[in-house]
Formats: structure tokens, sequence, C-alpha cells
């Protein structure tokens, strides 16, 4: 697993009252660029889908508005957007796609979905014309065409139950014209510049994707799946920050691996390994020894749940928080920041940050172990009830085991 960053252009969307409505979201390879640079369609496509989901999640980028994302037709017919928040995405369709059967019943089923349908640089001429019976949203460029052409390409579009948006608006004689033309809505320099944000991205092991990729493939029990989330930070913070996310559509939090895997069902997990597989870094680790803490923290927080006879639900807690808690090491950034993009219980939090809660004592037991000269551990000992036999069992347990992942 290896630490950079993420970027993505964020570019408002307003209504004819110039009310934000929304963000067209749009790749960017730095913090500098102002373009997708030379990448292919679908890699582009295919790095704002993974932005969006895992690197800086929906409801960072958009809050409770509308995402429009430029999609292609290879991302069109590709399984990926259906881990997306369907009826928080408006599907932008490029002008140059061309419709066949196969293309309009894809669309129609992803309408079906939730998905909104937008026509980006639309044109009575483009190919992607026929596919104007199923849009909500007509992007008209206001550059792409004369005055006299404009006027006549919005009066024929009005005869459509769309909402027509005038893209690339950037003077006051662009806005000035689209506002008497009575367009819907507007986008453009006029208003806003694309603005490109950026977050600490960590990446899960190739080896670690692939093996999942496998098990499911094979149908594996739950456990064995489980088992490699268990031995991947990356894996498993960005697991429990999807099945949590809008991306889900869940009302509840979850916890713990194996809830999350029975949650998304195979057949979805399997998806959304395939698409993190597509930016995973064949050499990515993360440094040894960090590996190390994190994993043998949770475990012997797990062991230590056992040993006092919690029950599974709160085991399995406990083996999460272990795991996370140095994300903020790995990130590098306050815990409380990296808590903002992972929807987790509150309290989860609280223990992350050690806050007072039943479970903080096992997290800062774990600590506590790390220190050579384990000051703080009969303390802490005595106030979980404690005594040195189990504790010592579940230290050299926690150790053991994670010798023998071979990490």
């Amino acid at each position: 697993m290896t630490t950079s960053s993420a970027f993505i252009g964020r570019q408002p969307v307003l209504n004819r009252n110039q009310q934000l409505i929304g963000y067209e979201l749009l790749f960017r390879p730095s913090l500098e660029a102002e373009g997708a640079g030379p990448l292919a369609a679908l890699q582009a496509d295919t790095q704002v889908l993974v932005n969006t989901l895992h690197n800086m999640g929906t409801s960072w980028l958009i809050g409770n508005k509308l995402a429009f994302i430029n999609v292609g037709e290879a991302m069109l017919t590709s399984e990926f957007l259906e881990l997306l928040p369907a009826r928080r995405v408006i599907l932008d369709l490029m002008p140059e796609i061309t419709p066949s059967n196969e293309l309009i019943a894809r669309i129609k089923y992803l309408h079906a979905q939730g998905f909104g349908i937008a026509m980006d640089g639309f044109s009575f001429n483009a190919p992607s014309a026929q596919l104007l019976e199923y849009a909500k949203y007509v992007k008209l460029d206001v550059q792409k065409h004369g005055t006299s052409d404009f006027q006549m390409l919005a009066a024929q579009v009005r005869s459509y139950p769309v909402i027509r948006i005038a893209e690339k608006v950037e003077t006051h004689e662009h806005f000035h014209l689209c506002r008497e033309l009575g367009m819907d809505g507007f986008q453009g320099y006029y208003f806003a510049k694309p603005e490109t944000l950026s977050a600490k991205v960590i990446h899960p092991s190739f080896t670690h994707t692939l093996e999942l990729l496998n098990l499911l493939r094979m149908d594996a029990e739950i456990k064995e799946v489980e088992a490699v989330f268990k031995r991947d930070i990356a894996l498993s913070y960005k697991l429990l920050r999807f099945v949590n996310s809008a991306a889900a559509g869940l009302n509840t939090t979850i916890s713990s691996f194996s809830h999350a895997v029975t949650v998304l069902g195979y057949k979805r997990l399997y998806r959304w390994l395939t698409l993190l597989l597509v930016t995973a870094n064949e050499d990515g680790k993360t440094p040894p020894a960090l590996q190390k803490t994190a994993i043998t923290r949770a475990r012997f927080m797990e062991l230590l749940g056992s040993a006092l006879n919690l029950p599974n639900d709160a085991c399995e807690s406990l083996f999460v928080i272990g795991m996370f808690s140095l994300l903020d090491v790995l990130f590098d950034m306050p815990m409380t920041t990296v808590l903002e993009h992972l929807h987790l219980s509150d309290q989860f939090k609280q223990v992350l940050q050690e806050q007072p809660d039943r479970l903080t004592p096992f997290l800062q037991l774990a600590k506590a172990c790390e220190d050579k000269e384990m000051r703080d551990v009969p303390q802490l000992c005595r106030e979980l009830g404690l005594s040195p036999e189990p504790f010592n069992q579940a230290h050299v347990e926690a150790l053991a085991w994670v010798e023998e992942l071979g990490l």
C-alpha cells in the first residue's frame, strides 16, 4: 500500500436564479492542471469514479447536491456506474456517443435505476441526438455556435421536456443572451472556474485485491474474505467507507468487515474490487513496521475482548478500531480530519480520538504495550479488570498471529 494524492475538478452548475444545484466533476492529474491531460477517456472517467467513491467521498465532494459526471461509451457500458449513488448522479453523455440497440437498452436500465441523463454539448447533428428522449438535462455550448444559431438551437430544444443548461458561459454577453433566451441553468467561468480539490490517498495491495477477487469468484466463505480485509489497512478503510457512504444507500452504520461483505453481497463487492484494481499499485506497501503495528493492535484488542467475554460484535469493533488507529499517521493528518471522511459510529470516533468510552482503555492498553517500559499497562489492566495471565496470553497470541500472516 502506498500513500499519494488524488485530485478532482469541481465546477458549479446553477439554476436560472443562480442557485447551486450541483457540480460537474472533472479528472485532474495534479493540483495545478486545468484539464485531464493526455489520458484516454475511459481512464479519465474511471479516475473520476475512483476519486468520487473512495478517495474523497460523495458527501465531501457534493454535499446534498447533484454530481454531473462525464461518461463516454466505454464507461457507460461498464458496471462501475452501479457503484455510484444513482439518485445523486447525472450522467453527462458525450456528443460523439453513437447509439446502438445495446446502448439504448443500457441507458434505459440506468434511467430505471435512478440515474439522470444529460446531453453534453448538444446539437441535433451530433450522433448522440438520438438519445434526447431519455435526457432530463440538455447542455448547450454558448461558444460553439454563433448567436443566431444558438438562439435557434435553444428554441428547438425548448419544445422538449428537458432542463436547458447553458455551458461555457464566460462573459456578461454570454450570460445576458442565455438569460434572455430563458435558459434553465448555467455553467461556466463567468460564475466560477473549476476548483481542484485534493485528498491524501492510501492504495490497497495489488496482491490482496487479486486474492479477494479470486475468493469471490470461487464463492468462498465470508470468513475467508474477511480474513483478507484484516490484513490490509487500505482495503478495510475503503470497504467501510464505501459501505457506509451514500453510495450504499443504507440507513445504518456498518462497523465490521463481515457485516459489510454481507450487506454488499459478493456481486457488488466484486464490482467494487474490480474498480479498485484499475488503480491498484503492484509495488504498493505500507512501511512494514506500521503495517505490523496496526494489525497487532487490532488482533490484540480483539483477543482482549474475547478474554473478557465481550459479545462478538464488540470484539469485531475492537479489531476495526485497532486497525484504524494509525490512519492519522498513514494520511499524515489529524485523526479528527480522517474521521470526517469515514462514516463510523460515534463510539468508534470517540475511541479513535481516545475520548471516554468503555472501549477506549483497550486502545490505550494496546498503545501502552508499544512502550518499552510499559509504564501504563498495570493501571489500564486494572481498569479493564484484566489479570496478568490473559493479558500476556493475548499479547503473545497477537504477535504470533501477525508473524503468521507473513507481513
